[in-house]
């Protein structure tokens, strides 16, 4: 009939939203098929409207729907995240703060049996009378290293720098520290560790001299960047020092390693790695302005922690903005907080982040445990753990992202809380506070001296920090190291009953307690694991 058309006369709808309505037309005309012949009953015309409207709604509801596209950080009904794809920790705590407020009341002292581990034999140190006294022969040559990033990661390259020296028979430069553009600290050898002390606990090793004599650095026109650079990989072997850098420097008495970080192979032979047992735990000592301000801050710790029998938990909190920014993961702060953080990304990683193709996937970072617990986050795993708020924290860190936001919760959970600008008055700070390797050194004398360390996030100062407390605690690192991809399971759902939390978080410290002790293998850093190379089982008196 002209002017009209049959619905198959159509053809292919022309959009989504077209198929769609075709869609819901023929299901409307199945239903209405269907029910014809019971229409003629008086009853069924009365409820057959209704029955229509409601299928009608629910079909364009669904399309509606499915239309919708997911956005990141958001549940859809219909498309919901993945169970840790997003920061629900703000309403997790508020469903229940309750409940951790209740057991305060019954604060069971956690820091007075946080660890239980009994090993039938303690650890002691021992690589001293491991090492050859003997009579140091002639040196084959200076080497000359520099130490690159932040305040431990200098610290490996200068173990690893005494280690090859030993290894080539050389004599040790006292190692120079590159400017690193993040840390941004001009500090030198001798404003963050004892120089004097340095050269002395090694004389009878490796010599250790702090300049390079006048005569050598005249054959350079006295410019150290003249020396041969030996650009070693990352984590070179004993077999590639002793075959490509001791010619080198037998040929022309002196040689250059820069930079000079993860330079040395984890597995080396016992000799050598003595010798990074003898520069991490007994050589490096912290400058006497560093050591004397720290001890008085740990003091402080102690006395204010009279409540727990003077100890106290000490966490690294890894919530900086360059942290939370390279993460590129989200939490509540919305549109503004993540303009601020592209912007910081852009600052400290001018385009790495928003070249063509990159693919920022903050939901899956989630998951993956690759997110900065926030404070929030790890004041709730600590009220898990039974730590209640009597309890003395030390927070070492940075300068936190929206600190003023994001360390409000925390301090409601913890009244005792303390940081270095609180344990120290701004007197006390000002000739560190300018010098990030300074005030990294104050906090970890601080972490190094509590009950119990928490980890959050990984890094050089966690990883020594580790294996400085198994070194001092008979092999035990007394540290909780959690499992964030398991975390954020129990931080992403808004309906965890708080018995249910407890017993995880108190699994997580029961896990950490396990794997306190823990032997080097063989691709693994004496310097978090000094047992067995540093170390000696000692029989129970």
């Amino acid at each position: 009939m002209h002017g009209h058309c049959k619905l198959s006369d159509l053809g292919r709808p022309s959009s989504p939203r077209a198929a769609r309505r075709g869609k819901s037309w023929d299901v409307r005309r199945l239903v209405y098929s269907a029910a014809a012949p019971v229409l003629r009953r008086r009853w069924a015309l009365l409820a057959f409207p209704l029955v229509y409207l409601a299928l009608t709604l629910a079909i364009v509801r669904r399309s509606d729907i499915e239309a919708v596209p997911v956005r990141v950080g958001v549940a859809v009904f219909g498309r919901a995240s993945p169970p840790g794809s997003v920061y629900w920790s703000p309403q997790v705590f508020q469903k229940l703060w309750p409940y951790m407020h209740a057991d305060d009341v019954n604060d069971t002292n956690a820091l007075m049996s946080a660890w239980h581990h009994k090993a039938t034999k303690k650890w002691k140190p021992c690589f001293q009378r491991r090492i050859l006294q003997a009579e140091l022969p002639p040196s084959n040559g200076f080497l000359i290293i520099e130490a690159n990033g932040g305040l431990n990661q200098q610290r490996l390259s200068i173990c690893d720098a005494v280690a090859v020296a030993g290894l080539l028979n050389a004599t040790l430069v006292v190692p120079k520290f590159h400017f690193n553009s993040v840390w941004r600290d001009s500090s030198e050898f001798k404003d963050i560790f004892d120089e004097e002390y340095f050269i002395e606990k090694l004389k009878n090793h490796v010599p250790v001299v702090r300049e390079l004599p006048p005569e050598i650095l005249q054959r350079f026109d006295n410019n150290i960047g003249n020396i041969v650079n030996m650009r070693s990989k990352a984590l070179s072997s004993t077999t590639y020092y002793l075959q490509k850098v001791l010619p080198k420097l037998l040929e022309l008495g002196v040689v250059r390693i820069a930079p000079f970080s993860n330079r040395l192979a984890h597995s080396v032979p016992s000799s050598i790695q003595l010798l990074r047992c003898l520069a991490n735990y007994e050589a490096l000592h912290f400058s006497q302005p560093i050591r004397a301000l720290a001890e008085t801050m740990v003091n402080r710790m102690v006395k204010k922690s009279s409540l727990n029998g003077g100890k106290y938990v000490s966490v690294h909190l890894r919530f900086e903005e360059d942290m939370v920014a390279f993460s590129c993961c989200t939490y509540d702060g919305g549109v503004q907080e993540k303009i601020e953080m592209d912007k910081a990304r852009e600052r400290g990683w001018r385009g790495k982040f928003s070249k063509p193709g990159r693919v920022i996937r903050p939901e899956a970072n989630r998951r993956e445990g690759k997110c900065p617990l926030t404070p929030l986050e790890v004041g709730m795993m600590l009220r898990g753990m039974g730590f209640g708020n009597t309890t003395s924290v030390y927070i070492a860190s940075g300068k936190i992202h929206n600190a003023k936001k994001y360390m409000a919760p925390l301090h409601q959970l913890f009244p005792l809380l303390e940081t270095k600008d609180t344990l120290a008055s701004a007197e006390e700070l000002a000739p560190f506070k300018e010098y990030s390797s300074r005030m990294a050194a104050l906090d970890y004398t601080v972490c190094a001296g509590s009950e119990v360390f928490v980890t959050t996030q990984g890094g050089n100062f966690p990883h020594f920090l580790i294996g400085h407390r198994r070194y001092f605690n008979e092999g035990h690192s007394k540290t909780i190291k959690p499992d964030k991809r398991k975390l954020v399971l129990l931080f992403g759902n808004p309906k965890i009953r708080w018995e249910r939390f407890k017993r995880n978080m108190q699994d997580i410290l029961h896990h950490s307690d396990l794997k306190g002790i823990g032997l080097r293998k063989r691709d693994a850093s004496v310097y978090t694991f000094p047992m067995p190379d540093c170390m000696c089982q000692q029989e129970e008196s």
